[in-house]
């Protein structure tokens, strides 16, 4: 994640690369599972994984994901949900170090952001949601960590919990989606966007005028510094179309 040309500031992905009806619709027939990581990332630039929020990796499966990915290509993890689905954060500091330590540093020049998800039932509690922050290590093995909050209670639309992101160096999910808080921070320098809205009934997923818009919006973002970056992930929705679309605003970004 370094100060690169335009477009590698600028990743678009999808969740995952284990999905029954891609089979149908994004890998080529016939394409062996275990070959499915490796065809994903040729056609997109990110993948936000979703396994490592439910169950613990080994460093050699981290190394077998860099090996089977081109350069430039980009992981973003989602953390485990022991340390972020608890009733008291502060209490979170074993499970967030267990899961920083679980061989994440493999990925190398790969390792993208790490996504502390929370329940949707999660509400802000300024004290102990701080108290979690602090707990965030900087930095694994020397590499350096960028940090997401996908916060998805209304609570977190406040002044005081955007200051307190900030004040720990952290970039909050902005979501497209008709559950869940849509929290924009323009101070940050990385924009991490999770889209919700596929329709099933649209063969891109968004209809490309839509999409124009989020290109244009990546654009905008990366253009007011070069240290900028953003990534924008198809999630949910009518899942079987997030491929097509992310890779239709790859198309319209370059």
């Amino acid at each position: 994640m370094h100060g690169m040309s335009k477009m590698d500031r600028i990743r678009i992905g999808v969740g995952g690369w284990t999905y029954e009806p891609w089979r149908d619709n994004f890998f080529p027939k016939g394409l062996p599972h275990n070959q499915e990581l490796a065809y994903a990332s040729r056609q997109l630039t990110a993948i936000e994984v979703n396994g490592t929020y439910y169950s613990t990796f080994k460093p050699p499966t981290f190394a077998k994901w860099r090996d089977e990915t081109p350069d430039g290509f980009v992981f973003s993890l989602k953390a485990n949900r022991f340390a972020t689905n608890r009733r008291e954060l502060a209490s979170a500091g074993e499970s967030i170090q267990r899961f920083v330590d679980s061989g994440i540093v493999e990925l190398g020049e790969k390792l993208g952001p790490i996504v502390w998800q929370f329940m949707p039932t999660k509400q802000f509690d300024p004290a102990d949601f701080e108290a979690f922050l602090a707990l965030l290590p900087a930095q694994v093995d020397g590499r350096k960590l960028h940090h997401v909050l996908d916060v998805r209670h209304a609570s977190f639309e406040s002044p005081t919990y955007l200051d307190l992101a900030r004040r720990y160096r952290c970039t909050t999910v902005h979501a497209d989606s008709e559950k869940f808080p849509a929290i924009a921070d323009a101070q940050t320098d990385l924009a991490y966007m999770r889209l919700m809205r596929s329709s099933a009934d649209c063969a891109t997923g968004y209809p490309t005028e839509v999409l124009a818009q989020w290109a244009q919006a990546a654009h905008t973002w990366t253009a007011q510094a070069p240290t900028r970056e953003v990534f924008i992930f198809f999630i949910n929705g009518a899942k079987e179309r997030a491929p097509a679309a992310a890779q239709e605003l790859i198309k319209l970004l370059a």
